[in-house]
């Protein structure tokens, strides 16, 4: 009893001062920002200019949450979540939008970001019911997911000499 008390406590913990957790529903596990507020990790996308969320997770599935440490990125613990989609613009949503918002990066709609939301996005709320501190056998690493970001351009080869400086020759 005590122990799992410990490991509730530690994922509370740990999720609240990680930027990131993985996220897996039935395909595999996605990097979401998120932020916990009363009792659970709360995260919003599949909306144009959000995060992707992973496939599966509807109202009532359960999904598998890894805990990244913020010092060194590696993993602390996992938890089992319920995942609750909240309804645009009832109390629990207003309530975790309003903490979304404030942890937002980027955004170029700030003023209008939550109406936005309601509009286009997806609302989840993980609610934690099993903790595991367990590290698992191997290195879990995957083929990184399909995406449609890319990187801008390789950097013109006269860069670093422009950036560093040349050489003065006596």
């Amino acid at each position: 009893m005590t122990e799992s008390l410990l490991a509730r406590a530690l994922a509370e913990e740990a999720t609240k001062k990680s930027g990131l957790i993985w996220v897996r529903g039935d395909g595999p596990a996605r990097a979401l920002w998120h932020v916990w507020h009363e009792g659970a990790a709360h995260v919003v996308g599949d909306g144009p200019g959000e995060q992707p969320l992973p496939a599966g997770l509807t109202e009532g599935a359960v999904a598998e949450v890894t805990v990244r440490s913020k010092d060194k990125g590696g993993r602390v613990v996992a938890w089992t979540a319920t995942v609750r989609e909240l309804a645009p613009g009832s109390e629990a949503w207003q309530a975790a939008a309003e903490e979304l918002k404030g942890k937002r990066l980027n955004a170029t709609d700030a003023e209008t970001m939550t109406e936005r939301w309601a509009r286009e996005c997806r609302l989840l709320r993980l609610e934690p019911h099993a903790a595991t501190t367990e590290l698992p056998d191997g290195s879990l690493s995957a083929v990184p997911l399909p995406t449609t970001a890319t990187t801008r351009r390789p950097i013109p080869a006269a860069l670093p000499r422009l950036l560093l400086g040349r050489k003065k020759r006596r």
